[in-house]
């Protein structure tokens, strides 16, 4: 390989500060600067999840987008989960994933409920005509300065959305799994290197490690497997609606080893990968995505 094919990772995406934003939770993608790349213009399958169907939960932006246009571009066809104020970001993913001749089923609503967990994993099977991959990756994350701060709303909705949400689902889905199926949570270095600020948002990502390792072990057996990602700072809409204070912006992400944040699209060939044949002897893992931070 010549070395000009190679790529250098500290400067392969964006390095330079970003500026200074916020919007309102959950914040809107297309509004961002610079804008996350998820991965449309750069992304080519090898048809690697030909004819299988999957469910993305948080799939209109960040992570989830750049996961349901990886899956999509690998064949699969997909159905995507999201808030309702979501929807703008929602429907420029589907008119690119048409545009390249992929399908996808857009399922909004509130998974902090757990009627509507059950509602969308039913919704999917009906739409696709079943589910062989479930990407469990919806979250909630918001900076507080001290634990004296947090309510006891704030708290309940973290864990309904981060954590319960995931049961609800998988417990609907599992009659729908065949053998060769794939479960894939996202939990976040945070399980392991917890920010001071991020306290309800660390504790339920934690919980989302033991979740997947446990549920590995149940499945197992059934030959389904369950694995997990964990990100480090990754540019999303998370970042910008509350993840962070608004003084951090310009530097997050600087703190890595490879000296910037990552991008979605950096992250979603792990999903591909965790998704497919390929990875067939690995289940109950977490893999870091995290720029060695």
């Amino acid at each position: 390989m010549k070395k000009q094919d190679l790529q250098n990772p500290v400067d392969a995406y964006f390095t330079g500060e970003f500026p200074k934003q916020r919007q309102p939770a959950p914040g809107v993608e297309q509004q961002m600067t610079p804008r996350p790349d998820t991965g449309e213009e750069s992304y080519r399958g090898l048809g690697r999840l030909k004819g299988r169907r999957a469910l993305v939960t948080g799939g209109d932006s960040g992570i989830g987008r750049a996961v349901a246009v990886a899956f999509s571009r690998e064949g699969a066809d997909v159905a995507i989960n999201y808030l309702a104020s979501e929807q703008p970001d929602a429907e420029t993913l589907r008119d690119d994933i048409e545009a390249h001749e992929g399908r996808i089923v857009l399922l909004p609503g509130d998974l902090s409920r757990e009627a509507t967990c059950r509602e969308v994993v039913r919704e999917t099977v009906r739409q696709l005509g079943g589910v062989d991959i479930l990407v469990l990756n919806a979250g909630t994350q918001t900076a507080l300065h001290g634990i004296e701060e947090l309510s006891t709303e704030q708290l309940v909705r973290t864990f309904e959305t981060n954590v319960f949400a995931m049961y609800w689902m998988a417990q609907e889905a599992l009659p729908h799994l065949a053998e060769g199926a794939s479960i894939i949570t996202t939990s976040s270095i945070e399980a392991f290197s917890p920010n001071a600020h991020l306290l309800d948002y660390a504790a339920t990502k934690s919980a989302i490690v033991g979740f997947t390792k446990a549920l590995a072990k149940q499945l197992a057996p059934k030959g389904i497997r369950v694995n997990s990602v964990a990100p480090g700072p990754v540019w999303t809409a998370l970042q910008i609606s509350g993840g962070q204070f608004p003084e951090k912006i310009p530097e997050f992400g600087k703190s890595t080893l490879l000296g910037r944040a990552g991008q979605p699209v950096e992250v979603a060939p792990v999903y591909v990968f965790l998704a497919s044949d390929e990875a067939s002897f690995i289940t109950g893992q977490t893999i870091g995505v995290t720029g060695g931070k």
